[in-house]
């Protein structure tokens, strides 16, 4: 075979980056051709599952082909998140994930993958707040009365989550340190579990996202003190936030957002998050969101990557303090 001169070698190579951008644009531009897959690594009917579906059966009937979630729980979402960033850059995978994104590579000595290099933004739909809650046979009404009770009696108290590394987790470790408390930390697989551990009494306090909750705090099963945001949730407004019961900066929303892998063509990723965008604005989607906790964003690629870095941040401080580490 004769050898390339390196005229022609040159030739070749410099045309490679003009072709490879032609087969990305082709590739956008015929999207999407098949089922596409939201990847969500936690189990079924917590909030972000529960957004994932809302937002696949949206994207299926705008766009002409299937959207589909797909869970893949474990290991804090680890095993999900790692799944999606050696997925294909080609737009049919998308990561459905919340705060635990940028709160696990520092709450574990290992991931499967990196937060932003293995990633690039889509958009943050929504955020959702975390409640404070107690069995009602709990004899405190405020959160001073909670945290009173607390440490009249060290060592007593547990409190219940929706598992370890959450959002909740956190926001609880953040209470507990701050207002220097002897409060032991009891995790649970999901929201669900949490919440029915507090009604039960087995764990008297819980920190749990505010959604799955409304129905057992409207039904006289649970007493909530406050809501861990900054503002008042539009579930229950006349629940206090964490500052106004008396201990601010101690707010900290979840929030469910949409990720594709690094090297997925920018058609795509612009196309994917006009329609999220406007499927959360949908008067009957938004109405819908409301009604479960959450609060409508639709934020830009870069806004969202700025809310990680920042939360990143926020979360390893917590971390630190509180003085945790996943096995």
């Amino acid at each position: 075979m004769a050898k390339l001169s390196r005229r022609k070698f040159l030739h070749v190579t410099a045309g490679a980056p003009a072709l490879l951008a032609t087969s990305r644009s082709a590739l956008a531009q015929a999207y999407p051709s098949r089922p596409v897959r939201m990847l969500v690594p936690f189990a079924p009917g917590g909030p972000t599952d529960v957004l994932a579906r809302l937002v696949a059966q949206q994207l299926s009937e705008r766009l002409g082909k299937q959207f589909f979630v797909e869970n893949v729980a474990g290991a804090g979402g680890n095993i999900g998140t790692g799944q999606a960033a050696r997925a294909a850059p080609d737009g049919y995978s998308i990561l459905v994930t919340v705060n635990s994104h940028v709160i696990n590579p520092t709450l574990y000595n290992k991931v499967p993958y990196e937060a932003f290099k293995d990633f690039e933004t889509v958009t943050l739909a929504a955020t959702f707040p975390s409640a404070l809650t107690v069995n009602p046979f709990v004899p405190a009404t405020t959160v001073h009365g909670l945290v009173a009770l607390i440490k009249a009696d060290p060592g007593k108290y547990s409190f219940a989550s929706p598992g370890f590394g959450t959002p909740s987790h956190l926001l609880g470790e953040q209470f507990r340190v701050t207002a220097g408390l002897d409060l032991v930390h009891v995790p649970y697989g999901g929201s669900g579990p949490a919440i029915t551990s507090v009604v039960a009494g087995h764990t008297p306090i819980g920190f749990a996202a505010l959604s799955p909750a409304v129905a057992q705090i409207e039904g006289g099963m649970l007493r909530a003190l406050a809501v861990m945001s900054k503002e008042r949730s539009q579930a229950m407004p006349n629940l206090p936030t964490i500052a106004e019961a008396g201990y601010p900066g101690l707010d900290g929303d979840g929030w469910v957002g949409a990720l594709v892998p690094v090297g997925t063509p920018k058609e795509i990723i612009a196309l994917l998050r006009r329609e999220i965008v406007e499927i959360i604005a949908l008067p009957g989607i938004k109405q819908r969101l409301a009604v479960l906790g959450f609060e409508a964003v639709g934020s830009t690629p870069e806004e969202f990557t700025a809310q990680l870095q920042l939360e990143l941040e926020k979360w390893a401080k917590v971390i630190r303090a509180a003085n945790l580490k996943a096995e």
